[in-house]
């Protein structure tokens, strides 16, 4: 792996810079410190909604996500490096199938929202969709592991059936948008 954190305050980024895991150093606002602090912001995100009361094998599964994700921003951190796999995408469809396989299908839209745990799980889905547009934003210049991006697409997909889990755990249902509404007053 790349270069470790033995000094926090290097003064180095004063000139807009940062460095990458292999000691190159690039400008702060570069594709790749966007994807990656899109990534950082997920996890950090995640880690607010495991301060929730969640089922044992949900908070078991979101840690190992955590872990993934520090993979996925090694992988981005060093230009070429590969370190996601198949296997962590496959982990995601099986936590999928296991979690939406009670759930009632979707006959609208839902809003975010119902219990906070859910509403947390639904930001987590948003800033996945945003770092996942980043990820495909930076493979457009420079090529991006194919595990990386189906891997944050699968997240997205799963964060949003934790929300509708966590509301059903909480005595609720999920959010509808309701369409034929009358103007709120």
């Amino acid at each position: 792996m790349g270069n470790r954190l033995s000094k926090i305050v290097t003064r180095s980024g004063d000139d807009g810079s940062t460095g990458l895991g292999d000691g190159s150093r690039i400008a702060k606002d570069d594709a790749r410190v966007q994807a990656l602090g899109d990534v950082d912001e997920l996890n950090s995100q995640l880690g607010l909604l495991l301060c929730e009361v969640l089922p044992p094998a949900m908070r078991a599964d979101l840690a190992v996500i955590q872990h993934d994700l520090f993979d996925l921003g090694g992988e981005l951190s060093i230009p070429g490096y590969r370190l996601m796999n198949i296997t962590q995408v496959a982990k995601l469809d099986a936590f999928l199938e296991k979690y939406n396989a009670d759930l009632p299908p979707l006959r609208e839209f839902i809003l975010p929202g119902g219990s906070r745990a859910a509403a947390l799980a639904h930001v987590c889905r948003t800033v996945c969709r945003r770092a996942e547009r980043s990820i495909v934003h930076l493979d457009r210049a420079e090529s991006i592991s194919e595990h990386t991006r189906h891997y944050v697409n699968r997240l997205s997909d799963l964060l949003f059936v934790l929300a509708r889990v966590l509301n059903r755990q909480a005595g609720g249902k999920d959010v509808l948008w309701n369409r034929e509404r009358d103007e709120l007053a």
